[in-house]
């Protein structure tokens, strides 16, 4: 198999008390447009408030290079785990990359934690082959820029990764969710359920490499199967959720930071995964999280 030649990942910085680990960015205006850099600045600021790390899915929209600039000017406490987009062709991955070590080279890269090399490809039908191909091609580019200290790793869904995909990554990025689930008992059955599920990856498929959640959530609104989707089951999600992986050691991102009205044809389950509304305004009191 190919193994990781890359530095251990880096310390990451560490959650304050009551509050998440990490949680996924998508930046889009709810009309589907590019927020300019004091929109991403004014929602990073709110953002900090309940997190010391968040996920980006791509470079698109000056996405990652905005954060930095957030983050630099308004000395944020945030680190940033950023993405490259791969599912839509090479040049689109190229271009991707440019921007990536681009941006990260125009400000502090010690504020870059890690880059996933795309999101459950696999799941969408890349070849494992493609895949590991893409992970050793980014970790080469960074090397020879200079950036090889950036952990580099696939995130994909627990059911298609694989032992090979582990091999080359620097840490184990893994989407879990329970609420697609054809049978719902409860809230706290279902983060077992997800905990269970990061320790069979652990156990089975890691190889010893960190494994963190990628995602993970509960949408507010919407039908996705019996699980209840309601603001009540989120709050329970959410708080149930931080407590059995802070005691399981698990890092993870929550999924998402806003609701995604700019998702446009998607169901109201996808469009409503949020701790903040698409206004950026708090669907429920983050005091909740201190609850362990």
């Amino acid at each position: 198999p190919v193994t990781s030649s890359a530095a251990a990942p880096e310390p990451e910085k560490p959650a304050s008390s009551g509050s998440l680990w990490g949680l996924t960015y998508s930046p889009y205006n709810t009309d589907g447009s590019c927020p300019d850099v004091g929109t991403v600045t004014s929602q990073l600021q709110k953002v900090a408030g309940v997190t010391s790390n968040i996920r980006l899915y791509s470079t698109d929209c000056s996405q990652l290079r905005n954060a930095l600039q957030a983050i630099s000017l308004s000395n944020l406490n945030l680190g940033i785990h950023a993405g490259l987009w791969i599912s839509d062709g090479d040049s689109r991955m190229q271009s991707d990359l440019d921007e990536f070590i681009a941006a990260t080279k125009q400000y502090d890269s010690s504020l870059v934690k890690g880059v996933s090399v795309g999101n459950e490809d696999l799941s969408k039908g890349m070849s494992e082959s493609t895949l590991i191909g893409y992970i050793n091609q980014v970790r080469a580019r960074l090397q020879s820029e200079g950036l090889g200290h950036i952990p580099v790793y696939a995130t994909e869904q627990d059911a298609h990764f694989t032992k090979a995909i582990a091999a080359v990554c620097d840490v184990v990025q893994v989407n879990i969710y329970s609420i697609f689930d054809s049978i719902f008992t409860s809230v706290d059955s279902s983060v077992k359920s997800v905990i269970q599920r990061a320790d069979n990856i652990k156990n089975n498929v890691a190889g010893g490499k960190p494994v963190r959640f990628g995602e993970t959530g509960w949408s507010s609104a919407g039908s996705t199967g019996p699980s209840p989707l309601s603001l009540a089951s989120e709050i329970a999600y959410v708080q149930k959720f931080k407590c059995a992986a802070a005691a399981a050691g698990y890092d993870y991102f929550y999924f998402e930071a806003k609701d995604a009205l700019w998702k446009k044809g998607q169901a109201l389950s996808e469009q409503s995964f949020g701790i903040f509304g698409s206004d950026f305004v708090q669907k429920f009191d983050f005091g909740l999280l201190n609850l362990c």
